[in-house]
C-alpha cells in the first residue's frame, strides 16, 4: 500500500469512526422484538410480542382474503417464527417499512375482531405486546325450550371445575421446572372424571386445555354452565419455600384470615396482569358482586363446602391449615354459586413438586375433593337434582358390562354392605341384565 493511500485512510478515520458510531446509537434507539408466542382457546387467539421496550403501535384488519396488520414502530426482528397451528392464523409474515418500522402480516383462516394490549412487565415476562382475535362469526345460539329447566323433571347437579393460570400465565414455578398451569390441569381432569361416575353429577371443565381465560370470564363460564358448585385448582407458591400441605379458601368480604391467604389471594388476582385482560367489563361484575344478601349466603355455604373437601384433604397428605381460610379472591366471587379454591400442595416444595407430578397422587386428591362435594350434597341438597329427589326414584338399577359392585354403591351413595344384603347377595359378583334394588 502506498504511503499516501495510508496518510489518506488516517486522515479519514475520525469520520469513519463517527459514521459508525452514528449507525451504533442510530440502531440502538430501535426496540427488539424478541419472541412471538400463541395460545388457542376454543373461542380466541392470543400472540404474545415480547419487546424490549414499550412500542408505538397500529392493528387493522385486511379483506380478501383476510390478513391483519400489525405495525410496530422504531422496532427491529430478532424473533424466530412460531408455529400457527390449531390458531386461526395459517401464517405469520414481516418485513421493514420507511427502514424504521417492522410489520407483521397474519394470514387468517377466518374473519376476526382484534384487539391490542400493551403489557408492562409482570412475573417473568418484560414488556410485551398482547394481540387477541376472537371469531368474528360465532354468534351466540339462543337457548331452545329443551335447554330450560323443566317444571318436574330432575337434573344433575353442576359443578364447574376450574384448572388455575393457563396459556402466557403459567402460575408457580417449582424448583425442577414443574409449572402450576400443568398440574392444575390434569388434577381438574381426574377431579372430573371422579365427579361424572357419580350418579347425579355432571363436571364442567372452565379450562380444557393450556391457554389463558381472565379472571372474570371463569366466573362467566361457570354461570353460562348454570353450574351449581365451583371450585378453582391451584398447587402455588408461598414466599417461604419452606411452606407445604394443602389449603382450602372461601371468599371473604371483610379482609384475609391470615397472611398466606392475604399472600395467595394477591398473586391469584394479578394472574390478569400476566394473562393480558382489558378491564372494560368491570361494571358488569362490580354490579353482581354488590348482591351483598345473595353473597353472604354464598359464602356461609362455600364455607361448609370448604370445611368438608379440606377434612377429606387431610386424609390424603398433611394439610398445611386445619382452619378453612379467607380472602378476597377474584375467581371466587360469583354471588350466587358457593366456590372455593383448594390449594393441592406448594409446588416449590421438592417433596410437594414430586408428589403434584404423580398421576396417583392426583388420583388420590381428586377423589378427596369428590368425596368433599358428596358430604356436602347430603346436607345440603339442592333442589330440583336427582340428589335431592326420594328414594322411589332410584329404586333399582340394571347391571350392564363392566359394572362392579364398587363402582354401583359409589354412584348411588350407599355402602356395598347395605347392596347386597338388599338384595340378598351372597357375593360380589354381578351379572349383566341382573336388576339390582337400590336400598
Amino acid at each position: 500500500m502506498k504511503r499516501r493511500d495510508i496518510l489518506l485512510g488516517l486522515a479519514l478515520l475520525p469520520q469513519l469512526i463517527q459514521q459508525a458510531t452514528a449507525k451504533s446509537v442510530a440502531s440502538s434507539n430501535f426496540a427488539k422484538l424478541k419472541g412471538l408466542r400463541i395460545w388457542s382457546a376454543p373461542d380466541s387467539t392470543r400472540l404474545v410480542l415480547d419487546l424490549s421496550r414499550p412500542v408505538k403501535h397500529q392493528v387493522f384488519p385486511l379483506t380478501n382474503p383476510d390478513r391483519l396488520v400489525i405495525d410496530l414502530q422504531d422496532c427491529q426482528w430478532s424473533a424466530s417464527l412460531p408455529n400457527p397451528a390449531k390458531s386461526y392464523i395459517n401464517q405469520i409474515r414481516f418485513g421493514v417499512r420507511q427502514k424504521r418500522d417492522l410489520r407483521l402480516v397474519l394470514d387468517l383462516n377466518q374473519t376476526v375482531q382484534p384487539r391490542s394490549i400493551a403489557l408492562r412487565p409482570s412475573g417473568e415476562y418484560g414488556h410485551r405486546l398482547l394481540i387477541e382475535l376472537k371469531n368474528a362469526e360465532k354468534k351466540q345460539k339462543p337457548l331452545t325450550a329443551q335447554q330450560y329447566e323443566q317444571p318436574g323433571k330432575l337434573r344433575d347437579v353442576v359443578v364447574a371445575i376450574d384448572a388455575g393460570h393457563g396459556g402466557e400465565d403459567p402460575g408457580a414455578i417449582g424448583g425442577k421446572g414443574s409449572r402450576e398451569k400443568h398440574v392444575t390441569l390434569a388434577i381438574a381432569k381426574a377431579l372430573a372424571t371422579e365427579i361424572n361416575r357419580r350418579r347425579g353429577m355432571k363436571a364442567v371443565l372452565i379450562r380444557k386445555s393450556d391457554y389463558y381465560i381472565p379472571l372474570r370470564k371463569r366466573v362467566t363460564l361457570a354461570r353460562k354452565a348454570r353450574a351449581d358448585l365451583f371450585i378453582s385448582i391451584h398447587a402455588d407458591a408461598f414466599k417461604d419455600k419452606r411452606a407445604r400441605g394443602a389449603s382450602v379458601f372461601a371468599l371473604s368480604r371483610r379482609g384475609a384470615s391470615s397472611e398466606q391467604a392475604r399472600w395467595l389471594a394477591k398473586q391469584e388476582n394479578s394472574s390478569d396482569l400476566i394473562g393480558g385482560v382489558s378491564l372494560d367489563d368491570k361494571d358488569q361484575v362490580l354490579a353482581s358482586v354488590l348482591l351483598d344478601l345473595s353473597q353472604n349466603e354464598s359464602i356461609r355455604q362455600s364455607m361448609d363446602l370448604a370445611s368438608g373437601v379440606l377434612g377429606k384433604l387431610g386424609r390424603v397428605g398433611r394439610l398445611h391449615s386445619k382452619k378453612v381460610g379467607q380472602a378476597g379472591f377474584a375467581v371466587l366471587k360469583s354471588p350466587d354459586i358457593p366456590s372455593i379454591l383448594v390449594e393441592t400442595g406448594f409446588i416449590t416444595n421438592p417433596t410437594e413438586e414430586k408428589n403434584l407430578n404423580s398421576r396417583n397422587h392426583r388420583a388420590k386428591i381428586a377423589k378427596a375433593i369428590a368425596s368433599g362435594f358428596d358430604q356436602y350434597l347430603q346436607r345440603n341438597p339442592i333442589a330440583g337434582t336427582r340428589l335431592a329427589a326420594p328414594t322411589a326414584t332410584r329404586s333399582q338399577y340394571v347391571v350392564s358390562g363392566g359394572d362392579t359392585l364398587s363402582g354401583i354403591a359409589v354412584k348411588y351413595r350407599v355402602s356395598i354392605a347395605s347392596l347386597k344384603r338388599h338384595n340378598k347377595l351372597r357375593s360380589d359378583r354381578l351379572r349383566v341384565g341382573q336388576v339390582l334394588r337400590i336400598p
